[in-house]
């Protein structure tokens, strides 16, 4: 049986400039009992995109919803509201780098089945380069993307699988960006015309197609902090839009007013599990006789780094997780405000996830490359490079856990998902310990 295709985008005729779209709130599945309804003018200035803003709903409660324009109507959508007070739990999946040219979205199924309350992307939402020929299980629909059409154009590919229309269906979600959903390791300040033209056509498509409050969709404001409750504070970073160049005396990844707003929050915590959802990895990846594996991420703002870090050190922040995407290969790392520091203490666990589908290494890299990463790296506890797939985090008042599921293959839409291994954190204890109870290859790198 052939796996799913994306559905075609089935326009008949020419949208009106303007088109008014009607959505409706339900407290059932059934529904049967409106909360809230409305209508907004959906404009083709903004690809005739809908972002709603529904006030008057509970806290802590499941709503459904759905949109009806030009005599259609929607498929249902499942959204929760943050709670307010005492929190027992929360579950959440991160998801990342999904290349469709690399194979179907059997993930994004599994992120659709979860019990999760919500879904965090962590970047790499679409790649911007053109079709990669040879034999893939699907491929491109052109060649790269540079214009507002052509971004349009890529999410609607992209947006056409099945998996990943479930995926949001089912949860709400929270999302930040990494590079390529404007160009491979771009920096936010670079200035010449020509890119600056891409890369504001690049955010408006991405403004217009994600599920993000009401914006600016050229400049859109993606940091900010979301409370669950008394359990979770969620910091959610944007390291593309406001970076300087890498490797900089004086560079910057957060750029001046981001960087205050973090050093803040941090200054302010409460006493509750802190999560920063990061794109690109935090933690130092060190090469074997100097150097650093890769400097598009925060190892090319290592001084920026050490000033964050250092303030969550003095500041007495504790329980502390960082999750975060872009290496399509799974590292857990205990953070330390001085990485070459070996008697520096812990101040939190990055968990970076496995990619979606984008591609990972080969299998020796596990069994030859793990051991020497970690040999260069003492903060180093875990690494799995090829797999692929998604994780699920569950947080209570005393633990919080990660779960590393994956797929069996990237070639079936329908791949069946399993655990791999399953890390915890404990309250007031910085640093991760991985479950004995876990099932584990012996292809993986770990730490002991």
């Amino acid at each position: 049986m052939d796996p799913p295709r994306p559905e075609p985008l089935a326009v008949t005729q020419p949208l009106p400039d303007v088109v008014e779209v009607s959505w409706t709130v339900y407290s059932d599945r059934a529904l049967r009992r409106r909360v809230a309804h409305g209508t907004v003018a959906a404009s083709n200035l903004l690809g005739h995109s809908v972002h709603a803003v529904v006030r008057g709903l509970l806290p802590g409660r499941q709503y459904y919803f759905r949109f009806s324009a030009l005599g259609r109507t929607s498929r249902v959508g499942r959204t929760r509201t943050a709670p307010v007070g005492p929190v027992s739990r929360v579950r959440f999946a991160t998801a990342n780098c999904q290349a469709f040219h690399d194979g179907f979205y059997a993930a994004h199924r599994g992120i659709a089945t979860e019990d999760v309350d919500f879904v965090v992307h962590l970047g790499d939402y679409i790649y911007e380069h053109g079709q990669v020929g040879g034999h893939p299980v699907r491929d491109h629909e052109g060649p790269a993307i540079l214009s507002l059409a052509d971004y349009r154009r890529r999410y609607a590919l992209y947006k056409g699988d099945p998996s990943l229309r479930a995926s949001h269906a089912a949860h709400p979600w929270f999302l930040t960006w990494d590079d390529h959903e404007c160009a491979n390791d771009y920096s936010g300040t670079e200035g010449a015309a020509p890119f600056v033209a891409r890369r504001a056509a690049a955010y408006q498509a991405w403004y217009e197609n994600m599920p993000v409050r009401a914006g600016s969709a050229l400049e859109p404001q993606l940091y900010r902090q979301r409370r669950w409750g008394d359990l979770l504070d969620l910091t959610v970073l944007d390291l593309r839009q406001y970076r300087s160049a890498q490797n900089l005396a004086d560079g910057t990844i957060l750029g001046t007013s981001q960087k205050k707003w973090l050093l803040d929050q941090i200054s302010s915590s409460r006493d509750t599990w802190h999560c920063w959802i990061n794109s690109i990895m935090l933690s130092q990846l060190a090469r074997p006789g100097g150097g650093y594996y890769f400097t598009d991420q925060w190892d090319g703002f290592r001084a920026e780094r050490a000033e964050v870090l250092g303030h969550v050190a003095s500041s007495g922040m504790e329980d502390l997780v960082v999750v975060t995407g872009d290496w399509h290969s799974a590292f857990v790392d205990d953070i330390r405000p001085d990485f070459d520091n070996r008697d520096a203490p812990v101040i939190g666990t990055e968990f970076t996830a496995h990619s979606v589908t984008s591609g990972a290494y080969s299998a020796e890299w596990n069994t030859v490359n793990g051991p020497v990463m970690g040999a260069a790296n003492p903060h180093l506890k875990y690494f799995e490079g090829n797999r692929y797939g998604y994780d699920v985090y569950e947080v209570t008042p005393q633990r919080w856990s990660t779960h590393m599921r994956v797929i069996g293959s990237r070639g079936d839409a329908a791949s069946p998902v399993s655990t791999l291994t399953t890390f915890h954190v404990d309250r007031g204890k910085p640093g991760s310990y991985e479950d004995p109870g876990s099932v584990a290859s012996p292809a993986q790198y770990r730490r002991v």
